[in-house]
């Protein structure tokens, strides 16, 4: 198919851009799965179609409230007692407190932009009786009745309010360890409670396919499977085939090689996200 829509798909595709069936490419099938895996990889790492912003709902349980807690201590500092060993030389050996607060998340998050707070106890919002609430309800139901200028700035002092008496959640993330840690009182939260993360998700090829047809990676995999055929013949160098024809494999792999650099440039300039300056 001209425009893939299964893992399958785009082998084929990629296999016929190097000029099968017409020639035989010598590489793998083992090979060519463990480069698709590779593409995958790198699509997902780096472009930005790779990733999509979402929203996980997480129910808080009761055995993460007992991690996140400090255990043998009434304080509920985020940190339990689970010992970490390091050692120094034949003698000096150091023990460290392990932080516990975290929660598991999917293998698929790559990213984490912030938690949703779980509710406001600040008088300024969260209910019918904040001061937002009876601004609007008392203010607001007659558009000239005050002026939207001023309407907006009371808003943005209420906002700075709230801020100030619920702060948001701090966290660490790291996509290899595939847990969200959060630096909060966890005696303040309830099992049964809800945690809204606002995280990027990797796309997964098999539920959205229109992933398989994406102009990149074809072009990615068709010069990764390249270059594999050519190191699969750099060691019949000099061969010759029957007709005059010799093999050159060296050749075949700088040409790959050449085109993933020339991808992987367009990749940085084009199809990744700049990274945000850091500001203050």
């Amino acid at each position: 198919m001209s425009q893939p829509s299964s893992r399958q798909d785009l082998i084929n595709y990629c296999k016929r851009k190097l000029g099968a069936p017409v020639l035989e490419i010598n590489v793998a099938d083992e090979q060519v799965d463990d480069l698709v895996d590779d593409a995958l990889q790198y699509f997902h790492e780096r472009h930005f179609d790779g990733v999509v912003q979402t929203y996980l709902k997480y129910k808080i349980t009761q055995d993460d409230i007992d991690r996140g807690r400090s255990k043998g201590n009434s304080k509920n500092i985020g940190i339990s007692t689970d010992v970490v060993s390091h050692s120094v030389g034949n003698s000096t050996e150091f023990s460290f407190e392990e932080n516990g607060n975290y929660l598991p998340v999917p293998s698929s998050v790559t990213g984490v932009n912030k938690i949703f707070k779980l509710q406001s106890s600040s008088a300024t919002s969260g209910s019918m009786f904040s001061v937002k609430y009876q601004l609007f309800l008392n203010d607001l139901y007659y558009w000239d009745s005050i002026d939207l200028l001023q309407y907006s700035m009371i808003q943005s002092k209420l906002s700075d309010i709230d801020y100030l008496l619920n702060p948001l959640k701090h966290f660490r993330f790291n996509q290899r360890q595939d847990r969200l840690y959060i630096d909060m009182d966890w005696g303040q939260v309830s099992a049964n409670d809800y945690l809204i993360i606002d995280c990027w998700r990797l796309l997964d090829p098999n539920t959205y396919t229109q992933v398989w047809n994406d102009s990149f990676l074809k072009l990615y995999l068709t010069s990764l499977i390249k270059r594999q055929w050519g190191q699969n013949l750099i060691k019949f160098q000099g061969v010759k085939l029957p007709g005059g024809v010799e093999l050159n494999g060296r050749q075949m792999y700088d040409d790959a090689q050449r085109e993933i650099d020339q991808l992987m440039e367009k990749m940085s300039s084009t199809y990744e996200l700049p990274p945000l300056d850091m500001i203050g």
